[in-house]
C-alpha cells in the first residue's frame, strides 16, 4: 500500500516517523498535528536520466539496489530548493512528519526507498495530468481521515499554479497553509529562506492558501550570510 502509510514488507508505519501507527494515533489525539507536504523535484529531465543510469555514485548505486531514499534522490535532482524544503520539514516536523509528492504515486515518506526504474516511471508522469493529481488527491484524503484533531497541512512548494494546489485545497480547504514569505520568490530564494530558518530554529509564519494572493512583487534578495 502506498501513500500516507507505506508497506514494503515491513510493519506499516506513518511516514516521516519511526513510530507504529498506533503510537501516532495517540499523539494526534492530544493536539492538532502539523504535516509538511513537499512538492516534487523534476524527474524527467537530463539530470534525472543521468542519475538513473549511474552506477558510480553512491546514490546511483543505491537506486540500482532499490534502496535510495526518495528525499535524497529529489534533493540531488533539485539541489538547493528541495534540499531547503526537506531540511526545513525535518527541522520543524512533529510526530506527523513530512510527505513528498511522488509523481504517479501520491504522497510518500522522504525515507521511502526507490529504484532507478521507479525514478524513470515518475519522470514519465506529467504534473499537469490526472495521473499526477489522482494519486495525490487519494493520499490527501487518507491523510485527512487520520484519527484525532484535524491536521494543519503546510505546503512547501509553489502556490502560483493549481497543478497540485487545487487537489490539496479540495481536501484540506482552510487547513492548507503555506509560508507567507514565499510570495514573489523564485525557487532558489525559497530554498535559501528555508535553509536559514532551519538553521536558526525560527519557523516561518504561515497563512491559508484559500483566498491568498498567489503572485506578488519580488521581495529583496536575501542578505549574504558571512562565514
Amino acid at each position: 500500500m502506498r501513500g500516507p502509510y507505506t508497506d514494503r514488507g515491513r510493519d506499516r508505519r506513518p511516514v516521516g516517523t519511526g513510530a507504529p501507527a498506533e503510537y501516532n494515533a495517540e499523539v494526534s489525539s492530544a493536539a492538532p498535528a502539523t504535516v509538511f507536504v513537499l512538492s516534487p523535484a523534476r524527474c524527467g529531465g537530463e539530470r534525472a536520466a543521468m542519475l538513473a543510469a549511474s552506477r558510480r555514485s553512491e546514490l546511483g548505486r543505491r537506486l540500482h539496489d532499490r534502496t535510495a531514499p526518495l528525499g535524497d534522490v529529489f534533493a540531488w535532482l533539485s539541489a538547493l530548493y528541495f534540499r531547503g524544503k526537506l531540511t526545513y520539514a525535518r527541522r520543524f516536523a512533529g510526530p506527523a512528519g513530512a510527505l513528498v509528492m511522488a509523481p504517479g504515486r501520491g504522497l510518500e515518506s522522504p525515507d521511502a526507498p526507490i529504484s532507478a526504474d521507479e525514478l524513470r516511471a515518475m519522470g514519465r508522469v506529467d504534473v499537469e495530468s490526472d495521473a499526477f493529481a489522482g494519486p495525490l488527491r487519494r493520499d490527501a484524503e487518507r491523510l485527512a481521515a487520520r484519527p484525532g484533531p484535524a491536521a494543519q497541512v503546510v505546503l512547501l512548494g509553489s502556490i502560483a499554479t493549481g497543478k497540485y494546489v487545487d487537489p490539496l485545497l479540495e481536501v484540506f480547504a482552510d487547513r492548507l497553509v503555506f509560508p507567507e514569505s514565499f510570495v514573489g520568490r523564485g525557487d532558489m530564494s525559497r530554498g535559501g529562506l528555508l535553509l536559514r530558518a532551519a538553521r536558526s530554529g525560527e519557523e516561518l509564519a504561515y497563512r491559508p492558501i484559500a483566498g491568498a494572493i498567489r503572485r506578488g512583487t519580488r521581495p529583496p534578495k536575501l542578505p549574504r550570510v558571512r562565514g
